[in-house]
């Protein structure tokens, strides 16, 4: 397996306040949605998510080409999961795990 970071996903309790602070740090958003902002950082993905769990705190998103698969193997491993499984884009699944001290450990793939 060939792991790459690409994204993280920071949960916020207020949308506009993190836009205006996250806009000024790393400039226009390409996608400003009420349910999704989302900015690119020389490529690397940096997505403001709103009526998430805030006290989770942002989840690195690894992107893996078995989604399931990769799940299964960590899930066997000791890890739990936070969240299932889900479509968020066409062809395109998140799910969170947590390690075994709770700290989250995000997968996006297929």
């Amino acid at each position: 397996m060939s792991a790459t970071i690409r994204s993280v996903v920071v949960p916020v309790s207020d949308l506009d306040a993190a836009k205006a602070i996250y806009t000024k740090l790393l400039g226009d958003p390409h996608t400003d949605q009420p349910y999704y902002v989302g900015y690119s950082a020389d490529g690397f993905e940096v997505s403001l998510a709103p009526h998430e769990d805030v006290a989770g705190g942002p989840v690195a998103y690894v992107d893996v080409d078995d989604l399931d698969a990769v799940r299964a193997d960590l899930l066997g491993v000791g890890a739990t999961e936070r969240s299932a499984p889900r479509e968020v884009a066409p062809g395109a699944r998140v799910c969170v795990l947590e390690d075994t001290d709770g700290n989250p450990v995000g997968l996006r793939g297929r």
